[in-house]
């Protein structure tokens, strides 16, 4: 995506690099973060912690490897992380349960790999693949709600439906995509459950 100049700037701390890499990803990164967390501010502030974190690990970039997926590992960490914390703060999850070797295997890929662009790259691919095959109106629903941060009550205005059906679209949503996730991705069963619930 980005060209070697733009790499090399970055890797250099030149400003305008990455100003350029700031306003090329910010969309996508906020796109991402959106598909497992609700939280605006939340979403705001793990961007942003992941962009410094970027910034400050510039000398480790690898001006042969992706930028995009650098920074994209650096944000589904974050969020896993706060994912996780929240979890278990709620009481929904208790860390018995948790698979370890899914979690080292999370953690641990190597963003030098071309085996992490690709499963960053895939999993989002295949999330929005089952969102557009859900129907119409469940797919209007869950997108404007979750992915757009829209309010039930205001899609259920505007829809003409109840809000009880709204959120039953947006659960009928989560089972059907999460179904279709851990059919792909089994070994990631952990993660998809997490980031869908």
């Amino acid at each position: 995506m980005f060209d070697i100049q733009t790499k090399i700037g970055l890797k250099k701390g030149n400003p305008d690099a990455f100003k350029e890499v700031f306003r090329v990803l910010y969309p996508r990164l906020k796109g991402y973060c959106k598909l497992f967390i609700s939280n605006e501010s939340q979403v705001e502030d793990i961007i942003q912690e992941s962009f410094l974190k970027l910034w400050e690990k510039r000398d480790s970039i690898q001006t042969e490897k992706s930028v995009e997926s650098f920074v994209f590992v650096i944000v589904r960490n974050r969020c896993l992380n706060y994912l996780k914390k929240k979890k278990l703060e709620e009481g929904k999850i208790g860390l018995e349960t948790m698979d370890v070797v899914e979690l080292q295997y999370l953690y641990q890929l190597d963003f030098t790999e071309k085996e992490e662009k690709s499963l960053e790259e895939m999993l989002i691919e295949s999330f929005q693949k089952a969102v557009e095959e859900l129907p119409g109106k469940m797919k209007e629903v869950f997108t404007r709600c979750k992915i757009e941060g829209e309010k039930q009550k205001e899609v259920a205005g505007e829809l003409g439906i109840s809000l009880k059906m709204v959120e039953k679209h947006i659960s009928k949503a989560k089972q059907q995509i999460r179904k279709k996730l851990i059919s792909q991705y089994p070994a990631l069963i952990l993660l998809i459950t997490i980031l869908i619930d």
